[in-house]
């Protein structure tokens, strides 16, 4: 999780999209933790959120780079 938006920027479309799917589903299981008062880095949380902005991000700036998006 140490990467930054630089090297996300590095990774093919498939890769993306399976760090986005582990970053989703360790946000749910860090979420579930925090439910049964089990997790003890809370701050991992918003690192987490981050991270999916930070590939979503970079999907769209994909997205807007080939045209396939209107910009507003």
């Amino acid at each position: 999780m140490s990467k930054n938006i630089e090297e996300l920027r590095e990774f093919n479309d498939s890769e993306l999209q399976d760090e986005l799917k582990k970053a989703k589903e360790e946000l749910f299981h860090l979420k579930f933790q925090l439910a049964l008062k089990q997790l003890e880095n809370t701050a991992k949380l918003g690192q987490l959120r981050n991270r999916i902005a930070q590939i979503h991000t970079v999907k769209q700036e994909r997205l807007l780079a080939k045209g396939e998006v209107k910009s507003a």
